[in-house]
């Protein structure tokens, strides 16, 4: 039996896929115990069904019992008692699979639940013309716990790939907002993400119109380009830009917000429905996502999260687009350098963050080309704060470009990711794979505990950001490695650093520490820190203008002009 059951396992495991692990055990159990049929059916919760996944044998299952309820039958029992159940001495009616089992004289007949910590998965189904023994009756019992454990092993690895393709499929939303500017074509490819994860067969997607009370459809997929105009408050769409409420209707026409008509103007016939509102970064509701008829069931909670991580680019992209319509129509003779300008600038922070425990300011001035160089502040957690500066290589509408897929790569992978070793590799593969080795940038990702006073940071390239203290040699923050983009396989170590009361952490771009004089002397690391410590005494915001007019001084005369982006954290 020992070797039985190595074998076994060694059968079970060789499959990564959850529905190829239950077929070669169904056949497995045909073909070495002679049994007439067995079959195994996947637990969907949501609609309370036992969905018949693998069978195998010479008897085939009654037609009804494809999809059967987890009530009616001796599956169902195994399944809601998670116990294994056999055929019953006494009729029971009501049951097809009993009367099937009859019909056809069989002797034997046993379900077994198929189980994750007491959370019942699947159940396997096992019918014999004539009683197994009692060591085969064991073998079934092993089979059904290992086959367990493989099932569990696939679902796991099956909702890891899921959940790597959705990062996939947001990583490729988020490099269209920086492909184009035409808002119909940004947000179609958008669309096409969305309908394709969710296996969605339509999508739309209102924009809200405030002054006239009402929403109209940018770009309704499979509807041939027609428009769609909703009062807001009519239909699902109208009742989500109203309120503000994510709505999933298995069931359109038995809901009676359900706007008929549409389906009556363009011929087709919804079935459920999934809605969701689009917020701007103030929260107000912008637009409206509206996905119909999912190919197979109801849409689902795990489709309503993607959605909703999804309608973040969404929004971004509307706030980008409608931002260079507005430059469009108030200066159509301006050039490419200042639209390109307007959208980069709306890419980063209006403002520091308020952290308590630390004085945080920051300085951003552009120069009158576009650039490259980037800042923000992100949450990893409660207690966390995760400080970005990035320097692309180079100027001009490509250089603004990376810097806004940047932007959006790097926001999307800290929605997923909560390893700051994992955001930075991931980050530098996305680039390499963007850029094709041909564009590359300096960064530093700094991630400060607020509770422990500390920051851990990998500076990839980087000017090192400076701690700066009272009585202390300067500690300079280099530890990393080379620049993203470059090489896909790169490693990178990772820093810390202790931030002691009244330590002032400045971090800048080659603006402030490249400007020069008329002799071209660069104003550089060592007067940086000189500047930093005769403002220590003042706040973040007042240390940030002191070094800011020191640069501005110590370069009037200069011809070097870059972008300068600077920010001070001062522990307080």
């Amino acid at each position: 039996m020992v070797g039985e059951i190595d074998d076994l396992g060694r059968d079970l495991t060789a499959h990564l896929e959850p529905q190829s692990v239950l077929a070669a055990l169904a056949k497995r159990l045909v073909s070495r115990y002679g049994v007439v049929a067995c079959g195994v059916w996947m637990v969907n919760d949501p609609e309370g069904l036992l969905e018949l996944t693998a069978k195998a044998g010479k008897a085939d299952f009654p037609s009804g019992l494809t999809k059967a309820s987890i009530k009616d039958t001796i599956l169902g029992k195994a399944a809601h008692h998670g116990l294994p159940q056999v055929l019953p001495k006494q009729e029971e009616k009501g049951d097809k699979l009993l009367d099937w089992a009859r019909e056809r004289r069989l002797s034997f007949l046993a379900t077994y639940p198929l189980t994750h910590d007491s959370d019942v998965k699947a159940v396997l189904l096992i019918a014999s013309g004539k009683s197994p023994r009692a060591s085969t009756l064991a073998l079934f019992q092993v089979h059904a716990r290992l086959a367990s454990v493989a099932l569990r092993d696939a679902l796991l690895l099956s909702s890891t790939q899921r959940t790597m393709n959705k990062l996939a499929f947001l990583v490729e939303a988020s490099k269209a907002l920086g492909s184009t500017l035409d808002l119909s074509e940004l947000l179609a490819r958008i669309l096409d993400v969305a309908k394709s994860q969710v296996e969605a067969e339509r999508g739309t997607l209102f924009l809200v119109d405030e002054k006239k009370s009402e929403m109209w459809s940018l770009i309704a997929q499979g509807l041939e380009k027609q428009e769609i105009r909703l009062p807001l408050g009519k239909g699902i769409a109208g009742h989500v830009a109203e309120t503000g409420e994510i709505v999933n209707i298995s069931d359109a026409y038995a809901d009676s917000r359900f706007n008929t008509e549409v389906d009556k103007q363009t011929g087709f016939r919804t079935r459920n429905i999934f809605c969701m509102p689009i917020r701007s970064k103030s929260g107000k509701i912008i637009a409206v996502l509206e996905l119909l008829n999912k190919k197979k069931g109801s849409f689902t909670d795990e489709d309503a999260d993607f959605l909703l991580v999804l309608s973040g680019h969404v929004a971004l992209a509307l706030e980008n687009a409608q931002l260079h319509q507005a430059v469009l129509e108030k200066e159509r003779m301006e050039k490419e350098f200042a639209l390109a300008r307007g959208i980069q600038r709306s890419l980063l922070p209006d403002q520091a963050p308020q952290v308590e425990g630390f004085d945080v300011a920051v300085l951003n001035e552009p120069c009158y080309e576009v650039g490259g160089d980037y800042y923000d502040f992100l949450s990893l957690g409660q207690q966390t704060l995760l400080v970005v500066v990035a320097d692309v290589e180079g100027k001009g509408v490509a250089s603004a470009m990376l810097m806004s897929n940047l932007q959006a790569t790097l926001r999307s992978l800290v929605l997923h990711l909560h390893s700051l070793n994992e955001i930075v590799e991931l980050l530098n593969r996305m680039i390499m794979r963007d850029t094709k080795g041909q564009r590359y940038l300096s960064i530093f990702l700094g991630l400060i505990d607020l509770r422990r006073k500390a920051v851990h940071y990998f500076n990839c390239g980087h000017i090192p950001p400076i701690i700066i203290g009272p009585n202390k040699a300067p500690v300079m923050l280099s530890e990393g490695g080379m620049v993203i983009g470059l090489f896909e396989n790169a490693r990178f170590e990772r820093g810390q650093a202790k931030l002691d009361p009244g330590d002032v952490l400045i971090l800048c771009t080659d603006g402030i520490t490249e400007s020069m004089n008329a002799n071209q002397e660069e104003f550089g690391v060592e007067r940086l820190i000189s500047a930093v410590r005769a403002a220590a005494e003042g706040s973040a915001e007042q240390i940030v203008k002191e070094v800011s007019a020191d640069v501005s001084r110590f370069s009037r005369q200069g011809t070097f002009v870059d972008d300068k982006v600077m920010i001070v954290i001062k522990t307080v």
